[in-house]
């Protein structure tokens, strides 16, 4: 009789892997499914982690070309390795990989190569590269298959990774493009598009929407464009995208307002599709498996990650809810203790969201548009850095921090940072609301000075009363 596991997990990225980890630590016999060569699906191999080792790079180079004269350091022109610089991008994703490989090994977590499908509940036939078929039993599968590009909808786009490019292939360009299309105002398309804009491209942004990060806070995303825009990013916003063509030096995009009006084209040497990611389910069998999916492609899954199908879960980019790598992870830790009879639980209500650019924008909870949409009143705390000390002495006093607040109770139900480090400042606040915290228990609580963090503060107190320090 074949081996039979407590758990198989299809896929290993975030989400896959973390969940792997958990139950074997719960003393689940586990095994995973992977069909990439390493370990950490789209995020540690071709998103999260490299396109971080590209941002930290280009964001020193832009200190030593803007700040460093500033500050009584004197270096001269600073020059660009492109090759060494995406030699480090690939070192860190391959310490990133060892590091699983390592922790897999640690845990005791068996590896079938090869693409995985659901032939019924407990059963997953894994098919390796010389297409053979191996069937691995199992009490219980975990769907955690992640997500792909989307393309633009309406719109055939060819990539080649050269020209026409999707997240992956702005990571691996070869040479620094003179000019770069980006069409998508998203995250992914501002990361990437600052990454090449510090490296010397001209990038325009083509968005559909008549606002940047979409479904952020507006006020944030608005200071945030006239940051970028002050940084050489140029914008075409209210754009519906209607081609995307290789020419013959580069490629164009073609849009229209999305209100109606005349057509524009736009040509550059390379154009970086960035209009968001779709789950990936091809091949996964789950038709055939009785496995349910909504309108939109996603695994559907109740309030304790099951799917219809009894013993079979999903977690991460394939269901529903921000496509975020830590999102995953902790729905990964949540299944692995609902299926060793614990109480597993994800609070989405507080999942930080942070864009790595420079500044850095990061927020948890609600905006003031779903507050207002909602009918909730509530107070309004802000404070800038440019009255913060230590934004000053580092010269990093672009940007805010805004805290709201239920008006009857003080309860904290969103804050928004826009500044240098706000995606390592923003977990003081999604730890107080974890805890149903107000502003003043934020604004009561000592923080060291001089640091950033006291702008979080500051914010707090003019959210219930007034700050000290405006």
């Amino acid at each position: 009789m074949a081996e039979q596991y407590d758990v198989v997990v299809i896929g290993t990225g975030p989400g896959g892997y973390v969940c792997a980890i958990k139950a074997a630590q719960l003393g689940l016999k586990t095994a995973v499914v992977e069909k990439r060569p390493n370990h950490g699906g789209t995020c540690v191999n071709v998103g999260c982690i490299p396109s971080k080792a590209l941002l930290h790079a280009t964001e020193m180079l832009a200190e030593a070309r803007h700040s460093f004269a500033d500050l009584g350091i004197e270096v001269g022109e600073p020059k660009v390795d492109l090759k060494k610089m995406l030699a480090h991008k690939t070192r860190t994703v391959e310490q990133n990989v060892k590091g699983l490989d390592f922790l897999f090994k640690k845990n005791k977590i068996d590896t079938f190569r090869g693409t995985g499908r659901i032939a019924a509940a407990g059963k997953v036939v894994v098919t390796g590269e010389d297409g053979k078929e191996q069937a691995v039993e199992t009490k219980n599968i975990v769907i955690a298959t992640g997500s792909d590009v989307a393309g633009i909808p309406g719109v055939e786009v060819k990539f080649d990774e050269k020209v026409i490019v999707s997240s992956t292939g702005a990571l691996e360009l070869t040479k620094v493009p003179e000019t770069m299309i980006v069409v998508g105002g998203g995250v992914i398309g501002l990361e990437l598009g600052s990454v090449w804009s510090r490296l010397g491209a001209k990038v325009t942004v083509v968005e559909y929407l008549d606002t940047i990060l979409g479904g952020m806070d507006g006020e944030v995303a608005k200071q945030f464009q006239r940051l970028l825009s002050k940084q050489g990013f140029e914008f075409r916003l209210g754009a519906r995208v209607t081609d995307v063509s290789k020419a013959k030096n580069g490629a164009s995009v073609t849009f229209e307002p999305a209100k109606g009006g005349e057509a524009e084209t736009l040509h550059g040497d390379v154009v970086l599709v960035a209009t968001g990611r779709r789950p990936f389910t091809e091949g996964l069998g789950l038709e055939a498996a009785g496995v349910e999916t909504d309108e939109r492609g996603r695994v559907r899954t109740d309030d304790h990650l099951r799917t219809n199908v009894p013993g079979i879960y999903a977690i991460g980019d394939v269901i529903a809810g921000p496509m975020l790598a830590h999102k995953a992870e902790d729905e990964g830790v949540a299944v692995a203790e609902i299926i060793a009879g614990q109480a597993g639980h994800v609070n989405y209500g507080v999942i930080p969201s942070v864009v790595y650019t420079s500044p850095e924008v990061a927020s948890v909870g609600k905006t003031e548009e779903e507050l207002k949409k909602a009918g909730v009143e509530y107070n309004v705390g802000k404070f800038p850095f440019t009255a913060n000390g230590r934004a000053r002495s580092m010269l990093h006093t672009d940007g805010f921090v805004k805290v709201l607040a239920d008006k009857k109770t003080d309860r904290v139900l969103g804050v928004h940072i826009l500044g240098f480090g706000a995606g390592e400042m923003i977990h003081e606040a999604a730890v107080l609301m974890e805890f149903g915290g107000a502003a003043e228990d934020l604004a009561r609580t000592c923080h060291a000075h001089p640091t950033m963090s006291e702008a979080v503060k500051e914010a707090a107190l003019a959210a219930f009363y007034k700050p000290i320090h405006a």
